[in-house]
């Protein structure tokens, strides 16, 4: 499948979409397709129908252009006939587009420092009409024009047109596809208020995760669902949306009594302090760790040994499964949402079945990320579950979103906004913490404040976590997480489904154990500004070669 970049493209007429259509069903996997570019340069407003980028190929600039297209004698272009016959020019267009647009990256500073040019075309596809065999006009051979019965083999025609335009150029490699898609996300943006930004793109983000709660109508009907879906895909505020809702009740639908669950004490935190202001009535009847749900059935967890995990993932499953067989109806729930459930353990699943009315019909509803499995736990649901898919990025900028991309479970659409660019500063494990330290004070001398910053380690815990928690408990220090006063600190396997502006991620890990789900999960807390300290050679090998490429580590 190609590449694309942008939102799904809107096409104001048919022959467009017949040509984008056929370009995605034909191009090579590597291919990056942009419809509808909209530049302007110092001379006029340019919109690129189609870009394709191709690696190893070049790039080629497409117009294309519909209804019945002719060429007269004096080699003038129309489209239609009789009283609507108009003129048109469109190898100028696509011509002038491709000088735009190449002039537009390469006066970009970073592409600047690789002086050298890649292969650059462009092409004109006219759709519903047939070009002959001979045809060719001055500034338009027959290779550089596709006709409707080229569109086969468009692709093919399109990665010729580099070939025989510009073979004197080099062909572009997968890095400078990566900084071709760079540039054309903008440079150099104003920092000077870093807040007032963010604030932008967190209600842009805010309103795309509502559009997207939309889903919940659509599949009101199914009672079993797995919502899978990236980091920065929105599903914990979709499975809180949906906890509301189904307590409520809409049109036809009763108001249920309902279990919103996860694992961490963090997202606990927030699913709790999400729904104070909410009324009662309309609150889920259970909202909490799994944890909190023992301590709510009568079992007393707090003076058992936290490194016991035959207690911590069987024995106690296996208690409150009995615990949840004899509840009364009236204590039972009619749907049960487990948010991060990729952390939860085998036998975890069933006493959230037995506390269900209708262990068999009852609502079940799973929102994972596989590639945030941080814990060695591999449980999965007892029933067969409706799989959903969530593709979109929302929640981070473009830069971080792109940066943390190849260790995501998928490839995401980003729509997020744009922002910073991702910093990386490199240091030896023993001098991470120090670093990380000195990055915080950088970001508050930037303009964040202190609520909106947050240092994340991979290894051992910092020494601000350490006394925070030692002084305050667990849920206290969690609580602390939204105090308007300071920076948080902790520790990237306590921090999923939670998101800060701007994060330093420290990767102090000592060992490669988990430590890729932990530097994607750390990557991907920070929704405006990531900043990841540590061994440039170890996040090479946990990360790859593309995570460090896009870290800039050389």
């Amino acid at each position: 499948m190609v590449r694309v970049v942008g939102e799904t493209p809107r096409f104001a007429h048919e022959s467009e979409r017949l040509v984008w259509e056929q370009l995605c069903r034909t191009a090579t996997d590597d291919t990056v397709l942009i419809p509808n570019l909209r530049l302007t340069s110092a001379l006029k407003d340019h919109e690129l129908d189609v870009v394709a980028i191709m690696p190893g190929v070049g790039v080629v600039v497409v117009e294309v252009k519909g209804g019945s297209v002719s060429v007269d004698a004096q080699g003038q272009w129309w489209t239609g006939g009789g009283a609507r016959r108009s003129r048109i020019r469109p190898v100028d267009q696509c011509r002038d587009g491709k000088y735009a647009l190449r002039t537009f990256v390469e006066a970009d500073p970073r592409w600047k420092a690789r002086h050298s040019r890649v292969r650059w075309g462009h092409a004109v596809v006219v759709p519903y009409t047939d070009v002959a065999a001979d045809f060719a006009t001055l500034d338009c051979p027959r290779w550089m024009i596709s006709g409707r019965g080229d569109l086969d083999d468009l692709a093919g025609r399109l990665h010729d047109v580099c070939e025989l335009q510009e073979n004197s150029q080099r062909v572009p490699n997968a890095d400078d596809v990566e900084l071709i898609l760079e540039i054309l996300t903008g440079r150099s943006f104003p920092v000077h208020d870093l807040v007032v930004e963010a604030d932008e793109r967190e209600a842009a983000a805010d309103r795309l995760t509502q559009e997207q709660a939309t889903l919940l109508s659509v599949t009101r009907l199914i009672r079993r669902m797995e919502i899978r879906g990236g980091a920065g895909s929105g599903k914990t505020i979709l499975a809180l949306t949906q906890a509301k809702d189904l307590t409520r009740g809409q049109g036809e639908r009763k108001a249920q009594r309902v279990a919103l669950v996860c694992y961490s004490i963090g997202l606990s935190q927030y699913f709790k302090r999400q729904l104070a202001g909410v009324p009662r009535h309309h609150r889920p009847a259970f909202v909490g760790s799994f944890e909190d749900l023992a301590n709510e059935w009568g079992i007393d967890t707090a003076s058992h040994d936290r490194n016991d995990a035959d207690f911590w993932e069987r024995d106690l499953a296996v208690r409150m499964t009995e615990i949840a067989a004899a509840l009364p109806e009236g204590k039972k729930f009619d749907a049960v949402i487990v948010d991060e459930a990729q952390d939860f353990a085998d036998h975890w699943w069933y006493p959230l079945m037995k506390s269900l009315r209708d262990e068999d019909e009852g609502g079940l509803y799973v929102y994972s990320d596989e590639n945030q499995r941080i814990f060695a736990r591999f449980g999965q649901p007892p029933v067969p579950l409706v799989p959903l898919v969530l593709d979109h990025n929302l929640r981070n900028t473009q830069q971080i979103a792109r940066a943390f991309g190849p260790l995501a479970p998928m490839r995401m659409h980003l729509r997020g906004g744009v922002g910073a660019d991702v910093r990386f500063v490199p240091c030896a494990r023993e001098d991470a913490i120090t670093s990380a330290d000195d990055q915080v004070d950088l970001l508050l001398e930037e303009g964040w404040q202190p609520q909106h910053v947050v240092l994340l380690t991979m290894g051992s815990r910092h020494p601000a976590q350490v006394e925070r928690q030692d002084a305050a408990g667990q849920v206290g220090y969690w609580r602390s997480f939204w105090d308007e006063d300071d920076v948080f600190y902790g520790h990237v396997l306590g921090c999923k489904g939670l998101e800060r502006r701007a994060v330093v991620l420290c990767v102090n890990a000592k060992t490669t154990d988990r430590a890729r789900e932990m530097l994607y999960v750390g990557m991907s807390r920070a929704t405006d500004q990531l900043v990841v300290v540590g061994d440039p050679h170890f996040i090479r090998e946990i990360g790859g070669d593309q995570v460090a490429h896009r870290l800039g580590i050389g």
